[in-house]
């Protein structure tokens, strides 16, 4: 059996693209969801896809999808430094995640440098643009298959 990984991003993700492409480059949420799913299939694993601009819909999502998932990787954008109740769904969901970031949150501003997700996350990846959800992808997938 195949082990799923949930793909969660959060406000704005859906705007890549169009966004500071010296931040953020150019490829569109889609460009990097083709990207994921084709690494998902070079893995045997299967993705589960979810964006939204509104914190309760991605605890819906979690809450609601994570009984027939084996893990979850977050890019959680500008909720990143605020939340909780993300983190508290992830938690009790009990799945391993991985924190994802386009940029590098640590050398940006002092309030996007602070992190909910960080110290129950089991990795960050942040900086790494695109790619960073690909290396996630391959830890997760050896994460679950262990």
């Amino acid at each position: 059996m195949s082990a799923t990984i949930l793909v969660i991003n959060g406000p704005n993700l859906n705007n890549l693209g169009k966004r500071d492409a010296s931040m953020y480059g150019t490829k569109t949420l889609a460009d990097i969801q083709d990207d994921i799913s084709a690494k998902a299939s070079e893995l045997g694993v299967v993705v589960k896809f979810f964006q939204s601009n509104h914190e309760g819909s991605i605890v819906d999502f979690i809450q609601e999808s994570s009984g027939g998932a084996d893990g979850v990787i977050i890019n959680a954008g500008a909720l990143t430094q605020v939340g909780y109740s993300i983190l508290d769904a992830l938690l009790d969901a009990g799945l391993p995640f991985i924190e994802v970031h386009l940029s590098n949150i640590h050398g940006r501003e002092k309030f996007r440098q602070r992190s909910v997700f960080a110290s129950k996350a089991i990795g960050q990846m942040a900086g790494f643009g695109p790619s960073g959800y690909i290396y996630a992808m391959d830890h997760i997938t050896a994460v679950v298959n262990s």
